[in-house]
This record gives C-alpha cells, structure tokens and sequence, in this order.
C-alpha cells in the first residue's frame, strides 16, 4: 500500500485586477491538468474558453456566456453523467452558495481525473475594513435592496485549507498542489509583516487573498 504525502501549502504573489484574471490564471498555473474536456461551473463570463478552446470547453452558470444555463444557488444538481469530463474547474463560486457541500460533491462526481478549485481568504478581504470600523466588506453587509449575489460563508484562509484537505480525504482525491495567493508587495513590507506575525498561517490568514487547489482521483 502507497501511502501518499500530501503537498505543503505553496505561496505565489499574484494580483486580480478584473474578474477575468483569476480563472485565467488558474488555467495557467494548472495547465497541464487541463487535458481533455473541460468543464467550467461557475463560468461567469467565460475566460477559460479562449485558453482551453471551444471543442473542449462547457461553462456552465446563469450568465449569457454560459454554455449550460443553470443557477447551482437554486439547483446544486449538476446535469452530466459521472465522470462526463476529463477536468472539472470552479474558481471563487462555492462560497457563493448556500448548498456548498453539495456542489463540491457534484464536482467530483462528473470529474473523470482532476478537479481545480480556488477559494477566497475573506478574513484578508476584511482585515483593514473591520480595523478601522468602517465601510463595507465585499459581498456581506446589509444593503437596502436584495442583492443580485452575495457571499454565503466567511472562512479564513486556514479554515479553507482544512475544507480541501478534508474534502480530498472524503472522496479519496490526491492533492497535487496547494497554494496560498498573495499580492506582491515590496520584500520589506513582507519581512514586516512576517516579524509581527512570525506564525505562517497566522501571516496568510491576514494577507493572502486566495487559496488554489488542484486534485486528482487516486487510483481505484
């Protein structure tokens, strides 16, 4: 029996300046995981298509890019056979559902090899807004209309690492990178902050703004 060692949590200095750049990079930084079919849930407008190709990409959300129109907040059920594609991506979507666990289950469920998932750190999203009591955080707070979308879990960056690794041992899915996002800032800034918060999950839980994650199914 091979007993597998999970890898350690990478960090990369990256920024997303549009909401197109995150999946893009994703697509990058796991390129060669994403072989075969695609399918893209949560697309939003579709990024991905252009860097994997049309033939072997479905998107799937409520946006008119979408290949598949479909809302996972009201239906977490997911319209493929098991292991309909080779690649399953979901970049930044579950924490904007309310049946999360369900859609993760769904995701590997219609993956034949690998699955890519990003998350995002809110508390780093919070940070500096709840130090200086006040302004709004991203996707929570209260405004006076209902919202067209919102987050409907606030995890730090730990706590979703601790979701994926223990996801990965549910579903009997390997881990093949695990990575913490940070904004690249000047070297001094870093080494500052790193002296406050010498902890380095304390330090990523503050200031990394993303947690990427690539599986893969073990072998039956």
């Amino acid at each position: 029996m091979t007993t597998l060692v999970e890898p350690a949590l990478a960090v990369t200095y990256v920024d997303f300046p549009s909401m197109t750049d995150r999946p893009r990079f994703l697509a990058r930084l796991y390129e060669p995981y994403l072989t075969g079919s695609v399918l893209d849930v949560g697309c939003d407008r579709a990024a991905v298509r252009e860097l994997v190709g049309r033939e072997r990409y479905v998107g799937i959300d409520r946006s008119p890019e979408a290949d598949v129109h479909h809302d996972l907040q009201r239906d977490g059920q997911l319209s493929f056979p098991d292991a309909a594609f080779d690649t399953v991506l979901c970049t930044d979507v579950l924490e904007h559902l309310d049946n999360l666990h369900q859609v993760f289950d769904e995701l590997v469920r219609v993956t034949r090899r690998h699955l890519l998932v990003t998350l995002p750190n809110n508390w780093n999203a919070a940070r500096q807004r709840l130090r200086r009591g006040h302004g709004e955080i991203g996707l929570y707070g209260l405004p006076l209309d209902p919202p067209a979308d919102r987050h409907r879990w606030f995890f730090s960056l730990v706590e979703a690492e601790r979701f994926l690794r223990g996801q990965a041992e549910r579903h009997r899915l390997e881990i093949l990178d695990l990575r913490a996002l940070e904004k690249p800032r000047p070297f001094l800034v870093r080494a500052g902050r790193s002296l406050i918060y010498p902890a380095r999950r304390r330090y990523l839980n503050l200031y990394a703004h993303t947690l990427a994650c690539a599986l893969r199914r073990r072998p039956s």
